[in-house]
């Protein structure tokens, strides 16, 4: 990848947790999928976009059954009816275009995303620490840190929402190694490697009216771009 200034790079693959029946999902999901894999910088924020190229949806088919399985779309019904029939929604995958010398085409860039999913499984990674995916049962957060922690050797970011896990981020340096997930500052001033999580929390179903709301908006921002220019090289 790139160097901007004298700021390192590190990826981070994010496990987004969507339990049970997802708005456009027929089949409930009982473990966290791959919402993406991107570049960060230590500051927080993160490049997007950076090369022009058009999709080339020939070099992932041979991936394709195990992206619609573990990177599924959970805003449609299948990945091609996504955004109106305008291609397969990882096609709107912008994080991928940034990753270069770590990742160089498309084939790669999903490739690395599904190995690391597979390495870090996060669904096992809690199993082992007594930390199940459950309707109604809270945890202690620090149990849920120190659950990936232990198993991935590294600290992850939380991001939650109405007390409930919502994604779930391990972080890696330039050679694909653990690392610490970025700290962010507090409102009290404490570091922290939480977004929004309160002391205990759920991993629970999600509501399909949210997600069905969540759907449109969505889909809305995403057609308001240019197509064909979000992906990777």
């Amino acid at each position: 990848m790139a160097m901007a200034a004298a700021r390192r790079h590190m990826l981070a693959i994010c496990a987004l947790l969507l339990l049970g029946a997802a708005a456009a999902r027929s089949e409930p999901l009982q473990t966290f999928t791959i919402h993406g894999l991107w570049p960060d910088y230590d500051d927080g924020t993160w490049p997007a976009c950076c090369r022009h190229t058009n999709f080339d949806m020939d070099k992932i088919l041979p991936l394709k059954p195990t992206l619609d399985q573990y990177w599924p779309s959970l805003y449609c019904s299948s990945s091609s009816t996504c955004f109106s029939g305008k291609g397969p929604f990882w096609a709107h995958e912008k994080h991928g275009t940034c990753s270069s010398p770590v990742v160089n085409d498309e084939l790669e860039y999903f490739s690395t995303a599904l190995d690391l999913y597979f390495k870090y499984n996060v669904t096992e990674m809690l199993a082992s620490g007594g930390i199940h995916i459950s309707n109604g049962e809270q945890y202690a957060l620090t149990d849920v840190i120190d659950a990936i922690k232990c198993a991935f050797g590294a600290s992850p970011q939380i991001v939650c929402k109405k007390g409930s896990v919502e994604e779930l981020r391990l972080c890696f340096d330039k050679d694909l190694k653990p690392r610490d997930c970025l700290t962010t500052t507090s409102t009290n001033g404490n570091l922290s490697k939480t977004k929004h999580c309160p002391r205990y929390i759920t991993l629970p179903t999600y509501d399909p009216l949210v997600l069905s709301n969540s759907t449109r908006e969505i889909i809305a921002q995403v057609e308001s771009e240019v197509y064909g220019y979000l992906y990777t090289s």
